[in-house]
């Protein structure tokens, strides 16, 4: 498999650290609230990274931290009239409804901020005893410029990013690109104890203490959104690589930005939507669609016609895999034809060559679909049981890398539908085709059409 490093701006082949091993750690969310739209493409897309890998036969340590400890969990709080734990505790629980509901395997390892302060404040020593942090007043900075290899992620050197005003001013500071690892707090607020006073850690650094304590001091793939290649994902690197002398991450992948009707996405301009919102109206599986459709690193455009097409899609794919499963229960045993055994494994090697290709998920897609008329085709003519378990395990396999078809649709016909469905099969069976079209009409009006296939009665979503 090829990666495109963002440390080194090309494509570069996948050699782990250890064989047949490959630790990825994905930065999670700040739970203070629920995930937006934006937040689920790394979510799925980094899924799909990790079910492929699984599938190309490696042992994979996928971690996936929370950070619970963060200014804005204790505002939200405050509105909501939580604690800063209750606050973080509350949206815990509903991103891992959205994660469940994208179809998103959980973490091998998910660590939280809350219960790494000892090994922060440890790591926030040794950056102090190696000349890489200073103490000023009750927080304590990390000495930027000291790096000298400072910007070679987001390939921006020191000049251009005072020049871009890209850095906080503080008068504790000793130079305006220093950047806070711990931060002082009053007692009366959210703090722990440290040999530099009450405070909480800086955003960067708990990254760099979960990963190194779940991974190692250097991972294989550092995962996340385009957006924290700077400031977040620098900053990783400036401590890890100080405080251990060693490459903090061989691989760092980067997902494309969602526009919302080719602009971008704020609540100033009043285009931000929430995971569970789009989910509601579209469905969990169909988000998940949309973040997969076209390549990760891409930028993407979030539009609701964007979205009924993927719906479409995913319906097609359902079609399918109903149509197997009813040929599958009505077929005879018989052989498997070589030629339908080439086209499968010719479908397989595009796809699996696909996702090889730095994750390029668009085209595994097309290999699915490519797969799907092969398959429709077969329906047509003449089959053997064999051939049609064949075809689906081919099917779902693809498919189930990829994460989709996960929700069984026979659950989603109304038992109101089906109970017509059987009365219309009676009313055929004793001639009295009236009733049928007038059955048939009713499950029509309910948003169902059925129909008379070669393989039994289908039932399906108009």
């Amino acid at each position: 498999m090829v990666i495109y490093n963002t440390l080194t701006r090309k494509k570069e082949e996948l050699k782990p650290l250890k064989e047949n091993s490959i630790g990825i750690y994905v930065c999670g969310p700040t739970v203070y609230n629920y995930i937006h739209i934006g937040n689920a493409r790394p979510i799925c897309v980094f899924d799909v990274l990790r079910r492929f890998l699984k599938y190309q036969g490696y042992d994979v340590k996928y971690v996936s931290n929370f950070t619970d400890v963060n200014d804005k969990i204790i505002a939200q709080g405050k509105k909501e009239g939580l604690s800063p734990e209750k606050t973080a505790e509350k949206y815990i629980l509903e991103f891992e409804k959205d994660e469940k509901g994208l179809n998103v395997l959980p973490p091998d390892s998910r660590p939280r901020v809350s219960e790494y302060i000892g090994k922060i404040i440890s790591m926030i020593k040794t950056l102090i005893e190696n000349g890489y942090a200073y103490q000023s007043g009750s927080d304590v900075y990390y000495r930027t410029r000291k790096f000298t290899s400072y910007g070679k992620l987001s390939k921006q050197s020191l000049d251009e990013l005072i020049a871009g005003a890209r850095v906080e001013i503080n008068d504790l500071k000793e130079d305006p690109l220093d950047f806070a690892l711990w931060k002082g707090a009053d007692e009366s607020e959210q703090h722990w104890n440290s040999p530099w006073g009450p405070g909480r850690p800086g955003w960067h650094i708990e990254c760099s203490a979960m990963a190194r304590d779940t991974l190692g001091d250097t991972i294989d793939i550092h995962c996340g959104g385009f957006d924290l290649i700077f400031p977040h994902h620098e900053n990783e690197i400036a401590q890890s690589e100080a405080a251990t002398g060693k490459k903090f991450s061989n691989y760092w992948m980067h997902n494309g930005h969602i526009n919302i009707d080719n602009k971008k996405m704020s609540k100033s301009a009043g285009n931000f939507f929430l995971t569970r919102e789009a989910a509601e109206k579209y469905g969990y599986e169909t988000i998940r669609y949309l973040m997969i459709q076209a390549h990760y690193r891409m930028p993407m455009n979030y539009t609701p016609e964007l979205l009924n097409a993927c719906k479409a899609s995913l319906e097609r794919l359902y079609n399918l895999k109903s149509a197997l499963e009813m040929a599958e229960k009505n077929s005879e045993g018989g052989e498997v034809r070589e030629e339908l055994k080439t086209v499968l494994n010719e479908k397989r090697a595009k796809f699996v060559s696909a996702l090889s290709d730095d994750l390029n998920t668009a085209d595994a897609l097309s290999a699915v679909f490519e797969l799907t008329r092969e398959i429709n085709t077969l329906l047509q003519g003449e089959y053997s049981k064999e051939e049609i378990t064949l075809c689906k395990n081919t099917f779902l396999e693809l498919t189930d890398i990829l994460g989709l078809l996960y929700e069984d649709s026979k659950d989603k016909i109304p038992d109101e539908v089906l109970e017509l469905s059987k009365q219309r099969n009676a009313a055929r069976k004793d001639k009295n085709f009236a009733l049928a079209d007038e059955l048939r009409d009713r499950i029509s009006e309910l948003g169902y059409t059925v129909e008379e296939t070669r393989q039994g009665t289908r039932i399906y979503k108009k």
